[in-house]
């Protein structure tokens, strides 16, 4: 079992930055990979990034790629995604997630997800 709790979400202006952090806990954090999503209002959760459990592998949605990293620290226990260059149309709810699959930019790949942060993009 493992325990996901994301944080780092907020009201930024287009153009700016935020740094979402996911810490785990309950298990060997480098045995999975690690995901984030999003859910914007009235539409689907999408896959945003990926990395594996080693962080030697890295997966975007091209809607983010060039814009956000993700990364890992195995040491510490947490996951990241650094956003920059944020649009209005990254307005969503974000959520990491842990994944034991190959298949990491599909949901159903994943079986432990934080609660989510709320990240708001204004124009």
């Amino acid at each position: 079992q493992v325990q996901l709790v994301d944080s780092g979400g907020g009201l930024v202006q287009a153009g700016g930055s935020l740094r979402l952090s996911c810490v785990a806990s309950g298990h060997t954090f480098s045995r999975h990979a690690m995901g984030w999503f999003r859910q914007a209002p009235g539409k689907d959760r999408e896959f945003v990034a990926a990395i594996s459990g080693n962080g030697g592998r890295t997966y975007y949605a091209d809607s983010v790629k060039g814009r956000f990293t993700i990364s890992r620290d195995n040491a510490k226990n947490v996951g990241y995604l650094q956003m920059n260059s944020l649009k209005p149309e990254d307005t969503a709810v974000y959520s990491c997630a842990a994944s034991d699959s190959s298949f990491l930019t599909m949901q159903w790949a994943y079986l432990y997800w934080g609660q989510g942060t709320q990240v708001t993009v204004s124009s």
